[in-house]
């Protein structure tokens, strides 16, 4: 597709998106309406796979699965969540799994068939990844494979995945440099979840490994360079998490124009008191500038990976859209009064949907350490140039 310019979309852009906002409003809410909450809804993967969404995770560049995410959440946040999970779970197979893993795992993924998970957080260790403790023991000598045993917690769509992409310490160095990448097929000896009754609709589930075994067939990548595996599909889907938080925002703004337009209090339109418009003023310019903000971090991945200011700005997209979305969602509720309360409303629903991207794949907090730890390394390294 035709990059983004900076300022806008190009038209055939604009297109697909208006033509996803209308394939989740009619083919794929309807199917998220029928599943059971805190379950893998299975029939919407299975539609996500015919229409060839899944497809696009793993053959988009990052602008385009903002846009993907942006336009799904705007018109059914079950189908952008169910999308985003297997795309985080098997992306780290994409792009550093072997031949074999490839092959026997990511077919069924993209056709919807196959559920994927990214087991990262632990119990105490949620935001701070390189505090792992999961552990890898080695067995058999050089060569031979490990034994996991430890606890994962708040992993989307366990336990119910049909495999997982676990980070676990092997202890070839000390914090993130002592951590590997294993793929663990759900029916492996020793491993166990149990579901966790959350906020958020989607599965969330905490894993108990009992000495899971695995090999060097498992591995994903090389041992010690999991962390690695762990930036590189964060880097990639944090700017889309903004994404994500932007359809939202974009959902709970245009239901929000069209209530205060029509409704009548005070003798009046809402829409006509100066305190209801210019407070939708600041929720569109705030979702406006999530909006360029994400697809300006998103460009910049593509543009060029590796560059060093790719983290910076994907923390930046994803600090500004999901801490934006939770602003415009709560005074949207306020707008519509107790109405958007009930149960089945859609900001009672958009409620209780964004709060999380404030937390998971690295909580506001991280990412404005993040965004501070770079700023400060580009001073030190200007100072440093300039002394030289």
């Amino acid at each position: 597709m035709t990059r983004f310019t900076g300022f806008a979309l190009g038209a055939d852009q604009e297109e697909w998106c208006a033509r996803l906002r209308t394939l989740a409003a009619e083919r794929l809410r309807p199917l998220a309406e029928k599943g059971e909450l805190g379950r893998v809804n299975r029939p919407l993967l299975a539609a996500l796979g015919e229409e060839g969404l899944l497809e696009r995770v793993f053959t988009s560049g990052a602008l385009d699965l903002c846009l993907l995410r942006e336009s799904l959440a705007y018109g059914c946040t079950e189908a952008e969540t169910a999308l985003a999970l297997q795309g985080l779970g098997a992306y780290p197979v994409l792009r550093s799994g072997s031949e074999v893993q490839r092959e026997r795992w990511l077919p069924g993924v993209r056709a919807g068939r196959t559920v994927a998970a990214f087991a990262l957080s632990e119990p105490g260790a949620g935001s701070d990844a390189g505090a792992l403790a999961l552990s890898a023991v080695a067995e058999g000598g050089p060569g031979g494979g490990w034994r996991l045993s430890g606890e994962k917690c708040w992993i989307s769509n366990a336990p119910e995945a049909d495999f997982y992409t676990v980070f676990a310490r092997t202890g070839e160095g000390p914090g993130a440099r002592g951590v590997s990448a294993f793929l663990v097929p759900a029916d492996r000896p020793g491993l166990s979840g149990e579901a966790l009754d959350m906020l958020s609709p989607h599965p969330i589930g905490a894993l108990a490994f009992d000495g899971v075994p695995v090999g060097p067939d498992d591995l994903l990548g090389e041992p010690g360079r999991g962390f690695r595996v762990a930036m590189d599909t964060l880097n990639l889907f944090r700017p889309s998490v903004g994404a994500f938080a932007v359809g939202m925002a974009r959902a709970a703004l245009d239901a929000t124009v069209a209530h205060t337009a029509v409704r009548t209090a005070f003798g009046g339109v809402l829409g006509d008191l100066q305190a209801v418009a210019h407070r939708v003023a600041e929720m569109a310019t705030r979702t406006e500038a999530a909006r360029l903000l994400v697809y300006a971090a998103a460009d910049a991945y593509d543009a060029d990976a590796s560059s060093p200011q790719v983290p910076r700005r994907a923390a930046m997209a994803k600090l500004l859209a999901t801490e934006t979305a939770q602003y415009v969602v709560d005074h949207a509720v306020q707008l519509h009064g107790a109405a958007a309360l009930r149960r089945g409303h859609l900001l009672e629903h958009l409620y209780r949907e964004v709060r999380a991207p404030r937390i998971y794949e690295g909580a506001s907090e991280v990412q404005r350490t993040i965004i501070a730890k770079e700023l400060y390394r580009e001073a030190r390294e200007m100072r440093e140039v300039g002394e030289a």
